[in-house]
């Protein structure tokens, strides 16, 4: 009886400490542990999200100022803008190259060196738009048709007629006309100051029914030897 006794006792036990690990289930935890700080810098430069990157890179630099893994991190940072700086170029717009090149800069400001490519493409860059701007101004500019002055030279002079009121009329159509197509500095002459005041307010009427908002200013010049004339000069480009 003793050996079959012990033998109960022993399979009572172990099914006792089978069902106590079946009742505690061992859990397991599967973690995955995310990118440190460097990683995800490495990253958004790797994706070109830079400006995310700057700040995390100033985030970094304000509290392992001392890391040396920053300064790489900062050149490439710099490279990056660098680069796109470059690409933006290439495609034509000039003012976000010039404000990747600005944020390349920044990061670099003791090698300018790296940038001065970039820069001096910008600033060709920038110099032709402006010609291409002035062309197409002096282009609109040769389309336009003067009524009675040349506007190729610096001024002209109208003598008037103010002895035919139909063509004193149309004369200062005429004027008004050039006066705000090529933006005219007005002089006009007359041998008697009461001759003035009636002149300056026809020409005035005309000027601002052609354009409301034009500024006209005319000077006066009383020239008793001369007949009464307006002398224009139109703006330079």
């Amino acid at each position: 009886m003793k050996p079959f006794a012990s033998r109960y006792l022993l399979l009572a036990a172990f099914s006792i400490l089978l069902g106590a690990c079946q009742s505690k289930p061992v859990e397991q935890t599967v973690s995955v542990a995310a990118p440190d700080a460097y990683q995800q810098l490495e990253q958004n430069i790797a994706s070109s999200e830079l400006a995310t990157a700057e700040d995390q890179l100033a985030a970094l630099q304000s509290k392992n100022a001392d890391d040396p893994r920053l300064e790489q991190y900062q050149r490439q940072l710099a490279e990056a803008y660098l680069s796109r700086s470059q690409i933006v170029l290439q495609k034509g717009d000039v003012n976000a190259a010039a404000t990747a090149l600005s944020r390349a800069r920044a990061l670099m400001p003791k090698a300018p060196a790296l940038t001065s490519g970039v820069n001096g493409a910008i600033a060709n860059a920038r110099k032709a738009e402006l010609e291409k701007a002035e062309a197409e101004l002096r282009a609109a500019e040769a389309k336009r048709t003067a009524k009675i002055i040349d506007p190729t030279v610096d001024s002209t002079t109208i003598a008037l007629k103010i002895t035919d009121s139909k063509q004193l009329r149309r004369q200062l159509n005429d004027i008004a006309a050039d006066i705000t197509a090529f933006n005219c500095d007005v002089t006009v002459q007359v041998p008697r100051t009461d001759d003035y005041p009636w002149l300056a307010t026809l020409l005035t009427k005309r000027v601002t029914k052609i354009n409301p908002d034009f500024e006209l200013q005319i000077q006066r010049e009383i020239e008793k030897t001369e007949p009464a004339q307006i002398v224009l000069k139109p703006a330079k480009l």
